[in-house]
């Protein structure tokens, strides 16, 4: 234990997290429950020692995010590391037309990765093969986006909002809110801000791409804020700096899933890893007197166990 949402710092990567971490809490056993890539900012989940058996469970938490689109140039990254590969003039913006768009890219789509992605295809990294001018071919998966919504339409990405505050929908532009610190701009674009929600395997990257097809433009993730994971909100995560010392949460408040409370019985069989009947339907968190039992598949008849831990 436990489980320590942290504030990514812009340019380090989630695995640099990781290894800060290692050496601030004197521990090999540090895990990340999704990667937030290296010009991005915001909520990374760590689990510490044997909280990182949590993992499994919390890489599928939906996430939110704060994303700035820029219109008229696309990179080959497909956000600002670059370089630029496509340029061309946008026409004037109208925040219905992007609305439409962003429209049609809410629900369940088929997406295709980054080339510059971990993804690997025959034991190779996608980012490698094109660090080394190579190409892989990436099948489109399937992901899900709950909902984007637009925030504002920009002269360019130095004149878009950079303080923002929490509110019951999300983060939101206010003067005297956070400051967030964005990568260095490709040049003076319009830009599109956009509050998005998506699950798990959404590449915000390929979203800003797939956003300026639908507008007819070229167009790249100009900064990225990750506001939520999951429970764990940006408002509540911890600078890295302070990881060392932080309380984190512990396994049983980590988990999001609805709680069956069991009795001696049910606990025992649980943890010998039998079936034992039950109606419930669905994934569940047992306890025991409010002590982690086991996470488990109820399928209405038989609770069939995830994974349990020790008394």
């Amino acid at each position: 234990m436990p489980v320590i949402a942290v504030d990514k710092p812009l340019n380090l990567t989630s695995h640099d997290v990781v290894d800060r971490t290692r050496r601030a809490r004197k521990t090999r056993r540090v895990g990340h429950t999704g990667t937030l890539d290296p010009l991005a900012t915001g909520v990374l989940v760590l689990a510490v020692d044997a909280s990182t058996k949590l993992v499994q469970f919390m890489e599928a938490d939906s996430k939110d995010y704060l994303a700035w689109v820029a219109l008229g140039a696309s990179t080959v990254t497909l956000d600002t590391e670059g370089p630029v590969d496509s340029v061309a003039s946008v026409p004037n913006l109208d925040a219905n037309a992007v609305s439409v768009a962003l429209a049609g890219l809410t629900g369940p789509q088929q997406q295709i990765p980054p080339q510059y992605s971990a993804i690997q295809v025959g034991g190779q990294r996608a980012y490698a093969v094109a660090r080394a001018g190579g190409e892989i071919d990436l099948p489109a998966r399937s992901v899900m986006i709950h909902a984007l919504e637009l925030l504002g339409v920009y002269p360019s990405v130095q004149a878009a909002p950079r303080h923002f505050s929490p509110t019951p929908d999300g983060w939101a532009p206010h003067a005297d809110g956070r400051a967030f610190t964005l990568p260095q701009p490709l040049g003076e674009h319009p830009t599109l801000l956009i509050r998005a929600r998506v699950g798990s395997g959404t590449y915000l990257r390929s979203l800003a791409r797939d956003l300026g097809t639908a507008l007819g433009v070229p167009a790249h993730l100009a900064g990225l804020v990750r506001t939520r994971v999951g429970r764990h909100r940006l408002e509540h995560t911890v600078p890295l700096e302070d990881v060392a010392e932080a309380d984190g949460l512990d396994d049983l408040e980590a988990l999001e899933f609805p709680r069956l409370e069991a009795d001696e019985r049910l606990a025992l069989q649980l943890r010998q890893g039998k079936r034992p009947e039950h109606p419930a339907v669905g994934r569940y968190v047992v306890t025991l007197d409010g002590r982690l039992v086991a996470v488990v598949d109820g399928d209405g008849q038989t609770l069939k166990v995830v994974r349990a831990w020790a008394q």
